[in-house]
């Protein structure tokens, strides 16, 4: 047996690198989470030779105070092929970890195949030494050194991807820098060392322990230099990182300043802290006036409780906020503002702060109750002169009921007369017109008296035969049709449908009237309208003529409202399309159309058979829905 001992200061610059490894291994492996594939490449081969040569390192220069009384010398290929097991090892360890689909409990795969390299790293650097003495190993110790680099190197793994600020790295380096150590010299202490031959054992030669000295000071010097080079590259990267930081703070902060908000943030019970030049800037309110509830007082005294218990229970729920409230400016005017304010979470998933933003809608909000308020004066001017229109409207049912009369007495009068049935005819035909026009017109104005209570148009769905229904319309445009020298021809057996029959009215109504209104003169004019079934249980109403045509870049501008295309020689005020448009899409429906100039144009209106769930109502009483009730 040969008496051993230790160099106590190589042993301290052993645990020193130790430590310093594990640091910038901590580090550089940290830096592959969250980047792109080539950079995580670059980490994890940094943080793989870090470790793999500072644990390789370590072990040398502890091997180097290892004092035996006699010189020993070592294999340079078993040498070399240690330090290439460490940094594989290691390296291969880090990559499996470092997978898009790893997730924690991979580290007990990664762990122990990591320890058991960094042992058998050991016991190669062991077997390289070349000295007149035998090695024999204690299989417990042997077995105990295994243990403590397998779980070393477990725990290294766990702190490597798991998020830590400098402190932690710090202590989680010196636990696992000690570990490390702790398994080399366990792994030396299975060793037992005997003389080869008698009288080998001597003095340990000064000589001898002057080159081991310089040998492992060139070792840890090198190693320091690396490990240096390292934590340089992560020093270069974190300012990188704290540079991005800072654009992107400032792109928030101009995004913020761009919507007109006020950025404030709140701890995790929600309680406002630290300074808040945004809120102070809005408030005139001082840090200890605003700080924990004291925000609350600048909010509208009627706004102030629901506030603060919408609040509570957001930050109960761990959820977004989302609120509005009154809050007194610096210059004492309450403005209206919308929140938005979302929980900052650690990694741990517990919330870290909130952040949150006062979006000034003071304006919005105003030019919503003069909206409302106009829409009610609307209102009340429609319900006045709907109620007014019936006056007149009496008036005219007044006189067809004369003309009832005198109808009858000239028909007796006038029997033996050669035209006598002729005029009869005549002027029978005419007052169905009268009397047609007048129930359009009383359920127009009863309309517009039901929208003026209620705010918004109902539509009443029933089934309704198109055929009849259309040939109704074009019936009561004849006498239009006929100045024009125009025909109106109606398809045969259109589909039925269920929908709102004032409503179809109109949309039909319309079409057809303006298509009268724009037929070429130079040529007999000819309307027709048409079905066929779409998809989707629907059927495609066509309304065509060979009028004068509409110009490509009118096809968008004649749905909208109080705007017209073409030539403006016929009456109107630009409503009735955007009024077809409006109805059409209440109804479930949609509205295309096809035309050239001087060959005519297609309206295709498509509805549904059935109503569509939700259409029932048209949309708010200043809706172009509405408004289609003032274009008859």
């Amino acid at each position: 047996m040969v008496p051993t001992g230790y160099n106590a200061a190589l042993v301290a610059l052993s645990v020193a690198i130790a430590v310093l490894a594990s640091y910038t291994a901590l580090d550089l492996g940290g830096r592959m989470r969250g980047t792109g594939s080539r950079a995580r490449w670059a980490w994890l081969i940094g943080a793989a030779l870090a470790m793999g040569g500072g644990i390789w390192s370590m072990h040398f220069v502890g091997m180097l105070a290892f004092e035996m009384g006699f010189p020993a010398a070592y294999d340079l290929g078993s040498t070399l092929l240690s330090l290439l097991i460490a940094i594989g090892v290691t390296g291969a360890a880090l990559a499996w970890l470092g997978r898009g689909e790893a997730g924690r409990w991979d580290v007990l795969v990664a762990g122990p195949v990591m320890g058991i390299g960094v042992a058998a790293m050991h016991y190669t650097g062991m077997a390289a030494m070349r000295m007149p003495g035998n090695l024999a190993y204690s299989p417990p110790i042997v077995a105990l050194s295994v243990g403590i680099a397998v779980v070393a190197a477990t725990v290294a793994l766990c702190l490597t991807f798991r998020p830590t600020g400098v402190w932690q790295r710090f202590v989680a380096a010196l636990v696992m820098g000690l570990a490390v150590a702790g398994m080399h010299y366990t792994g030396m202490a299975a060793a037992t060392i005997t003389a080869g031959e008698a009288g080998i054992h001597s003095a340990h030669l000064a000589a001898t322990s002057v080159d081991q000295q310089n040998l492992a000071l060139s070792v840890a010097g090198v190693t320091f230099v690396i490990l240096f080079l390292a934590m340089l590259a992560s020093a270069f990267d974190q300012q990188r990182i704290q540079g991005e930081l800072r654009a992107s703070e400032e792109r928030f902060r101009a995004a913020v300043q761009a919507v007109r908000g006020v950025l404030w943030t709140n701890d995790p019970q929600g309680r406002m802290t630290g300074e808040q030049p945004g809120w102070a800037a809005l408030t005139g309110q001082t840090r200890a006036e605003y700080e924990g509830f004291g925000w609350a007082d600048a909010v509208h005294p009627d706004d102030r409780q629901p506030s603060v218990e919408a609040w509570n229970a957001t930050v109960a729920a761990r959820s977004t906020f989302v609120h509005e409230h009154r809050v007194r400016a610096r210059d004492g005017l309450w403005r209206h503002f919308s929140i938005r304010a979302v929980p900052v979470l650690d990694a741990q998933g517990a919330i870290r702060e909130w952040v949150g933003v006062h979006t000034d809608i003071t304006e919005q909000r105003e030019a919503e109750a003069e909206l409302r308020e106009s829409n009610e004066e609307i209102q009340r001017y429609a319900y006045i002169v709907s109620h007014d229109l019936r006056a007149p409207l009496v008036n005219v049912m007044g006189f067809t009921s004369e003309l009832e009369a005198v109808r009858e007495e000239l028909s007796t009068l006038l029997r033996d007369h050669p035209q006598g049935k002729r005029i009869d005819d005549d002027i029978g035909e005419s007052l169905s017109f009268i009397q047609a026009a007048i129930i359009k017109m009383e359920r127009l104005i009863a309309a517009i008296l039901k929208l003026s209570r209620e705010g918004r148009r109902r539509f009443n769905p029933e089934p309704l035969a198109m055929t009849v229904l259309v040939r109704g319309i074009a019936d009561a445009l004849r006498h239009q049709a006929d100045r024009q020298g125009a025909t109106v021809t109606v398809a045969d057996a259109l589909p039925e449908i269920v929908a709102d029959r004032l409503a179809v009215e109109q949309v039909f109504g319309n079409l057809i009237d303006n298509a009268l209104k724009y037929l070429d003169p130079s040529r007999p004019g000819r309307i027709e309208i048409s079905a066929k079934p779409a998809a989707g249980n629907r059927i495609r109403f066509a309304v065509s003529d060979n009028g004068r045509g509409i110009a490509a870049r009118d096809h968008g501008r004649i749905f909208e409202l109080f705007r017209r295309s073409g030539t403006q020689d016929q009456p109107g005020e630009g409503i009735g399309l955007a009024s077809v448009k409006a109805l059409v899409r209440a109804l479930g429906g949609r509205i295309e159309v096809s035309s050239q100039p001087g060959k005519g144009t297609t309206f295709v209106v498509t509805l549904p058979r059935e109503p569509v769930t939700g259409r029932s109502e048209a949309a708010t009483s200043n809706s172009p829905e509405t408004m289609s009730l003032a274009a008859e």
